[in-house]
């Protein structure tokens, strides 16, 4: 019998705006087991993002229990539009991180740009994210 990785019980999800509530998700209840491979599909609107990020802990659920079966999980997760900066070029945006954590060493660009290069981002490195394909965004969104 394969171990159950997630639980999520009574789900509910509500944003308040200035018209009242919007409940974004109610009632979900689910269990992933190890190597499945689960797919969430519904209309424009449904709930999919925001399901997302409550299992990432991007958000607080208004209501009903996330269990995940072991502590310190990492969770990969992509937005749907990537967050790079228009004012700032390919190799900028990479930079990023390690800016704010005062850790912009030329060790650590020069990682960067090996990494650039590696996911195929080498010749885009001084373009600015309007000139790069969506793909070639998330690429980039991936390594910050």
């Amino acid at each position: 019998m394969k171990n159950k990785i997630l639980e999520v019980k009574n789900l509910r999800k509500t944003y308040h705006d200035s018209n009242g509530e919007i409940e974004a998700i109610k009632n979900i209840n689910f269990d992933i087991y190890e190597e499945e491979f689960v797919s969430i599909v519904g209309p424009s609107g449904c709930g999919k993002s925001t399901l997302l990020s409550l299992l990432a802990n991007i958000e607080k659920q208004s209501s009903g229990e996330i269990n995940w079966s072991k502590e310190n999980i990492v969770i990969g997760y992509m937005l749907q539009t990537d967050s790079l900066f228009p004012w700032r070029n390919i190799l900028d945006n990479a930079l990023v991180g390690l800016e704010i954590r005062n850790q912009l060493t030329d060790d650590n660009k020069q990682y960067v740009i090996g990494l650039l290069k590696t996911y195929g981002l080498g010749d885009f490195m001084y373009k600015y994210p309007d000139s790069l394909s969506g793909g070639m965004r998330q690429r980039v969104v991936c390594m910050l």
